[in-house]
Parts: C-alpha cells; structure tokens; sequence
C-alpha cells in the first residue's frame, strides 16, 4: 500500500485516511459472509458497514449484540478489526514491513511518526517495536487476570476466549462485549460489584488511553517524574483529575440508592469508561441528565494522542484551559510544569476544540430531528460516537439508515482525527512573502 501511495505522492494525512477506510471496507465485506452471522445468511451491507467502523474506529456501538448475531468466525473477524484500529492501521503496516524483514523509508517513517504522534522521526522503528512489546505484554496479563472470572463460568476455553476478547477490547477503548448471551446489549452489568472485573478492565482502559509516548517517559524514566516530559506530565495529571472528579460526583450524587460496594465500583467505573472505551457496570439510563451530560463531555474529551483512544484528546483540553488561564493572568502565553505552549499548539488546539464540539452538535441534532427524539439522548449518542467510545442510551439498534449514516461519519472522524481529515482533504494554502495589515476585533 505505501509503495502505491508514494508513487502518486500522497501526504501522509492521505495515506491514514485511506489505510482506516480500506480496512473499514474489507471488514465489512466479511462481515457479510454467511459464516460470520449464526443465522447462516448474509448481514446487509450497511449493518455490517456499522460494525466494521464502529471495531476498527475502536467505538463500540453496536447494531446487533457481538455474541448472539455474530459467529466464532464473525468475533474474531471484528476482533482483529479492533487490534487494527486500537494500534491505528500505519502501525500495523509497519510491524508486518519491519517482520519481514523489508526497509522503511524515510517517507513511511514520516507517516509512522504522524500516526503516532511522535515528536521526532529518529528512532520511529525502535519506538514502533517498543509499541508492539508493550501491547502484547499488557493484553496477555489483562486476558489472564479476567479469564480467572470466566474459565469457572464457561469453562476452559470458552473462559479463555473470552478473557482475551474482552482484555482487547478494553485496552484498544473499543467497548465490544460478548455477555449478551443472558440479556443482549448488557455489557459488564452482571459484574457491577466484581473487583476483579471492574480493575481489570478499568486499568486497561486506563494504560491503553495514556498514550504510547508515556508509556515509553514511564518506563524509562520510572517514578521520577519530574523527568517525564511535558506532555507526559500533562496527560498523567488531566487523566487523574477527569477520573476523581467524576467519581465523587456519581459516588454522591447518581448511585446513592446501591449497596455500598457496587456503589463505589459503579462510580469509578462509569468515570473511567468515558475515555472511549464504552464497557458499563451500571445502566446509564438510570442517570439523571446531569450526569448524561457530564458523561457525554467526558466522551468527547476522550484519552491521550498516539493512544488507542479517541476524543479531542485531554492534551486539547489542557492547552486551552493553560491558555485561558493566561489571559486571566495577563501572560503572553500559557505554560505547564516550567515550560511555554507554543502559539502553533495553541491554533492546532482551538481549531481541533472547534471541529469536535461543532460535529458533537450538530451530530446530536439532525438525529434528534430526524428521529423526533428528545436531544439529550441524541446528544449522547452523538458524543458517544465522535469520541469513539461505544457508550449508548440504547438508542442505536433503533435508529434508521440515515441516523446511522451520521453515527458512521462521525465514528470515522473521531478516530482518524479532525486534523488529519481536513488536512488529507483540503490542499494547504501557500504562504506569502508579505503579511496582510494586522487590525484588532472586539471578542468576549
């Protein structure tokens, strides 16, 4: 694929763009084969269109319950869609290149570094095989710990399978599930209270939304923090802070009525699976609207860059707050643990803000249109699907082509980016040798 793509000097946004989209095709095609439903006949196109965006945009939300529509066959296929999105489709070109033995040219270590988002191209190969390590080491002992759940309850293999299915899932943020078979569409709601479970997958999510570049500053850096770079530190303290705050607020405010253990799981649980990954212990249509809404902006906010998250990214988050906080200090520029946010970062910043919220919307309201239904629900959904998170009020299964259309468009655009997309798209401008005369606006 990257040896066509060069020849036509494609950009690297370009090459993201198509790479997320074939895969999306040639996953839904499979998905349509008799032996991926167990019905023995073919799922249409488009259902299975939906769930093939919705696996490799590592989203979760879902048309047909994964273990009561698909087979065996159709399970692996959609996990392996998952692995592929949750590791982002350059990265996986680049371990099959870097396996077989085949040179990476400085134009592929380019668009590894933007899939990525690596600061520098030196070392990309080195940095890309340190990604593929830690991956396996992490899925393997998250499969291990919840297959000591499920072997005593479905036996050896099928406890296996499953520890594995689920370890992917919630490492990649992807939220697909197989414990429908008892009550379709009902997620982790048996394990509410189960320890095992809920820190399993919490954490999971939690080393999967973090970031590969982190990873590699905690590593090599250990409990030295003071060390770890800037956005490291960044990432690590916004993390801590959009995990603890929400917890308080549903541990005293949402779930007051449960015993106390499932109370307190339940909190910490539904604040961690809004950073994309979609899994849920308690029914979030038991909420009140505040919390929906809280959910819903911690959804869009989404995980770390070069993660296996989706969302505007807390980093996004954090400059503008930095930002903000600058202007009410009357400083040139926002800063964070000594050191100063570049103008560049900052437009990058606002511009990603801008695409997100706008798209966040006005997804929400032309479903909420469409489908005559109360806009708070679309809203979620709508948020649920742009920061690829997979969590839903069960409004999914129900909606018509068109709602899904959206949902599909908008899962796309929350895990390819909205830079990347507008910069695959959009021929960039020339710069000028002069500068246009410089004129104040009123804002605020």
């Amino acid at each position: 694929m990257w040896a066509m793509l060069h020849k036509k000097r494609v950009s690297s946004a370009q090459i993201i763009l198509v790479g997320f989209a074939l895969v999306i095709l040639f996953g839904a095609w499979l998905l349509t084969l008799p032996i991926a439903s167990r019905t023995g006949t073919r799922t249409p196109f488009f259902d299975t269109l939906f769930t093939s965006t919705s696996a490799v945009c590592v989203t979760g939300l879902v048309v047909y319950d994964t273990a009561t529509h698909w087979t065996l066959f159709g399970q692996i296929v959609i996990l392996v869609l998952i692995q592929i999105g949750g590791m982002g489709v350059i990265t996986v070109a680049a371990a099959i290149a870097i396996l077989s033995g085949k040179k990476i040219t400085l134009m592929q270590r380019n668009t590894m570094q933007d899939a990525i988002s690596a600061p520098q191209v030196g070392g990309i190969v080195r940095f890309t095989g340190f990604i593929l390590k830690g991956i396996c080491i992490v899925e393997l002992i998250g499969a291990a710990f919840l297959s000591t759940v499920f072997i005593p309850q479905y036996g050896v293999f099928r406890g296996l399978w499953m520890g594995l299915f689920h370890s992917i899932s919630a490492f990649c943020n992807a939220g697909f599930d197989l414990l429908g078979e008892n009550a379709p569409f009902s997620s982790l709601t048996a394990y509410a209270a189960n320890p095992v479970i809920n820190l399993t997958i919490g954490h999971l999510i939690i080393i999967g939304g973090l970031g590969f570049l982190t990873w590699e500053d905690v590593c090599r850096n250990k409990l030295h923090f003071s060390k770890y770079r800037m956005q490291s530190k960044v990432i690590l303290v916004s993390t801590a802070i959009l995990i603890t705050l929400p917890t308080l607020y549903f541990f005293f405010f949402e779930f007051a009525d449960l015993p106390m253990a499932e109370r307190a799981w339940g909190s910490w649980f539904q604040a961690v699976t809004p950073r994309t990954a979609g899994f849920n212990t308690l029914d979030y249509g038991d909420m009140s609207q505040t919390g929906q809404m809280l959910t819903s902006i911690l959804m869009v906010i989404g995980g770390a860059p070069g993660s296996t998250a989706g969302g505007m990214k807390n980093t996004t988050m954090a400059v503008i707050f930095a930002c903000a906080i600058a202007v009410f200090q009357k400083r040139e520029n926002g800063h964070y643990f000594g050191r100063r946010i570049a103008n560049s970062i900052v437009k990058n910043a606002v511009a990603i803000f801008l695409l997100y919220i706008t798209t966040f919307y006005l997804g929400g309201m032309l479903i909420s249109r469409i489908e005559n239904l109360p806009l708070i629900d679309c809203l979620f959904e709508s948020a649920s699907a742009v920061g690829t998170v997979g969590l839903t009020l069960g409004l999914t299964p129900s909606l018509s082509v068109l709602s899904r259309g959206i949902l599909i468009l908008e899962m796309f655009f929350g895990r390819v980016g909205g830079l990347t997309l507008i910069f695959a798209t959009i021929p960039a401008a020339k710069n000028p040798l002069s500068r246009l005369p410089e004129e104040k606006i009123a804002v605020g």
